[in-house]
């Protein structure tokens, strides 16, 4: 069945609309208005569009924060990502239902047979095979696929004289380099990261961009999950984004194996991972709070500092919708573990080792109940995983520098006091 655009980015609006008041942009007053971008998973089957999960928002974690944020705080929720994390704490929620009614159907995952498991492929859980893949962005991703329009944007698009590229930590945080948002933007086919604002702290966040890029070989799975899902299935098959914000070339520079991901076709490794590049197609329809909404005389626009999850579940309530401020939940102090996401690293690990320890399948449970969740990481079962991404940065994405530094805490201990 074909998939169109306006059909899937209807899916993400409708959805969006459907969502309580505190999860939407504000009308500040006196002509302020506010805008966000909006991104959503959609999956096409037999029942036909269905979105998962969505999320708004544009802001990531400061490095110097990182150390600070114990799997409480995101790292990253720019509208892209934090719908891909929160699709992956969907996945978890179906599996957990699976596991504890195996007489419950999902319409989309199921239990894998036991001649589909392996030494390398051992995940419990799988995709449907009716079931494909899609995602809406209202915005062009930021980074490599959106440079074209930004540079239309300036008032002078003469290019930047480019630095020496960035190749360690450091050299990122004492000074310019071809990894800043969208700072030397004549550079393409490169590594960014966020924030794009030069007067925003430095992040080692890489951009949408690159994410989505590293998704098409790793999957939309993020590492704990891959320990329950079978990756196979779990690649995008298409990119919707509205027709202003789709640049042809460089969505193909970014994106397709003909631009600078030509590297990777193959990239096949057991375990069911491989490079699978998604499709970009287009809508005519736009999101009322994208930073093109219309204004009246004496109006302005201003980036909203709240981002939204909402996550598709069996009950369907509000409560499956989140707000946050800052990568927690609003109105919850600062490394409140009650303030943590249901798409955060605690909250997917807890979630995650539970799940593992219902379907009793030792090594997976073993994996998840390390110490530490830099312990978890480092499993063995993890890596494959971890080569295909090191292969990826090796042969594409070069620059890629690991963002580090909150990984040394456990599950259900005690916050550690960082005063830096």
């Amino acid at each position: 069945m074909e998939v169109l655009g306006d059909d899937i980015a209807l899916t993400v609006l409708q959805k969006f609309d459907s969502l309580p008041t505190k999860a939407k942009p504000l009308n500040r007053g006196n002509g302020m208005k506010e805008w966000v971008p909006l991104s959503g998973i959609v999956a096409s089957s037999k029942h036909g569009l269905t979105c998962l999960a969505l999320a708004t928002g544009m802001k990531c974690l400061p490095q110097n924060k990182i150390s600070q944020a114990q799997g409480i705080v995101l790292h990253d929720w720019h509208a892209e990502i934090l719908a891909i994390r929160s699709f992956n704490r969907f996945l978890l929620d179906e599996c957990l239902n699976l596991a504890t009614a195996p007489d419950t159907e999902s319409s989309y995952l199921r239990f894998r047979n036991q001649d589909e498991i392996s030494e390398s492929h051992f995940q419990p859980f799988t995709l449907k095979a009716d079931v494909s893949l899609h995602m809406y962005c209202s915005e062009a991703p930021c980074g490599d696929a959106s440079m074209e329009l930004t540079m239309a944007a300036q008032e002078d698009d003469r290019p930047w004289q480019a630095p020496v590229p960035a190749t360690t930590k450091n050299e990122v945080e004492s000074g310019p380099s071809t990894l800043q948002g969208r700072s030397y933007f004549s550079a393409l086919g490169i590594v960014r990261r966020k924030p794009s604002r030069p007067d925003a702290p430095p992040t080692l966040s890489k951009s949408c961009s690159d994410k989505l890029s590293m998704a098409q070989a790793t999957s939309l799975l993020s590492s704990l999950v891959s320990l329950l899902v079978s990756p196979t299935s779990l690649y995008l098959k298409s990119l919707t984004l509205p027709s202003s914000q789709h640049s042809p070339p460089a969505c193909g520079r970014a994106f397709s194996a003909s631009g600078r991901l030509s590297g990777l076709s193959d990239v096949t490794r057991d375990g069911g991972y491989a490079f699978r590049p998604f499709e970009i197609i287009t809508t005519n329809h736009d999101f009322k709070f994208s930073r093109r909404q219309t204004l009246e005389e004496g109006e302005k626009l201003f980036a909203s500092n709240v981002a939204a999850s909402w996550i598709s579940s069996r009950t369907s309530s509000t409560a499956q919708t989140e707000v946050l401020i800052g990568g927690f939940l609003q109105g919850r102090k600062k490394l409140d573990i009650l303030g943590a996401s249901r798409a955060s690293r605690r909250s997917l690990w807890k979630l995650a080792l539970q799940i593992a320890t219902i379907v009793a399948v030792p090594k997976i449970s073993g994996a998840l109940s390390s110490s530490t969740y830099r312990e978890v990481k480092a499993s063995d079962l993890l890596g494959t995983r971890r080569r295909v991404k090191e292969e990826v940065r090796r042969k594409a994405l070069q620059g890629w520098i690991v963002n580090v530094g909150d990984d040394e805490w456990i599950i259900d201990g005690a916050i550690r006091k960082n005063t830096q």
